[in-house]
């Protein structure tokens, strides 16, 4: 791996290409797992909602973009929207200098597709409650959003902190597809990396060792944090007859 430490045309190694690549991977990551997690929160709320005009909107929301490709998702928020607004906002769109002009829609193509698997893994973790919280709310004089804002979400929380997780290294590898609409993250990188030296093997060799080890480290962070909110007594335990 000694060639990621020669200097490049532009003076820098290849290796900072890497960790400039990594920084672009991470923040993408964060906002867009933040911006899906909000989305998520909402929507699947709406889908356990009394109200059935609320739970048609969450249903359409994650039928839509739960069930289109990632990769097309992407090419539509870059290529197609500065086509279909009207053409000032359109030119301004165009306008924009790298790498926003590609980091942006790559976190609204990643925020809508995993707003809407998480979603789903809120409102089962909803559903999974005992159906009489939220009449035992009302009984307590508790509007329907308190009940969820301050019972049934902060439960259905803590029962999908392992789905979360897994969603939350999910959002981490999907990043990886901002690079066909042009953002030097980290795979970007590894394949301009292989362009300019060849050397297939130690580019994406060490983009792979980079990506295993940053989910080995969030997956460590996401079970110390299931451990502090697991509900005592809620695991099922199998004795050892």
């Amino acid at each position: 791996m000694s060639f990621l430490f020669n200097q490049t045309t532009d003076g820098s190694t290849y290796f900072s290409w890497l960790m400039s690549g990594l920084l672009w991977t991470l923040f993408l990551w964060v906002t867009s797992g933040v911006a899906a997690f909000a989305l998520g929160l909402i929507v699947g709320s709406f889908r356990t909602a009394p109200s059935m005009a609320l739970q048609l909107i969450g249903r359409c929301y994650v039928q839509v973009f739960r069930n289109i490709p990632l990769i097309v998702q992407a090419f539509l928020w870059y290529f197609v929207l500065p086509e279909v607004v009207p053409r000032p906002l359109g030119d301004y769109i165009k306008s924009v200098a790298p790498p926003w002009a590609s980091f942006v829609p790559a976190v609204i193509a990643l925020s809508l597709y995993t707003g809407a698997r998480v979603a789903e893994q809120i409102r089962a973790g909803i559903k999974a409650l005992p159906e009489g919280q939220l009449k035992a709310g009302h009984a307590l004089g508790m509007s329907t959003f308190q009940c969820y804002r301050l019972v049934l979400i902060p439960q259905a929380l803590r029962i999908t902190v392992p789905t979360l997780t897994s969603e939350t290294l999910g959002l981490l590898k999907n990043t990886s597809v901002a690079l066909t609409i042009g953002l030097l993250e980290l795979t970007a990188q590894a394949q301009q990396i292989n362009e300019f030296t060849f050397n297939t093997f130690g580019s994406f060799g060490s983009v792979t060792v980079i990506y295993l080890v940053t989910a080995l480290l969030v997956y460590q962070v996401a079970a110390l944090i299931e451990r502090l909110v697991d509900i005592p007594g809620s695991r099922v335990t199998v004795s050892r007859g």
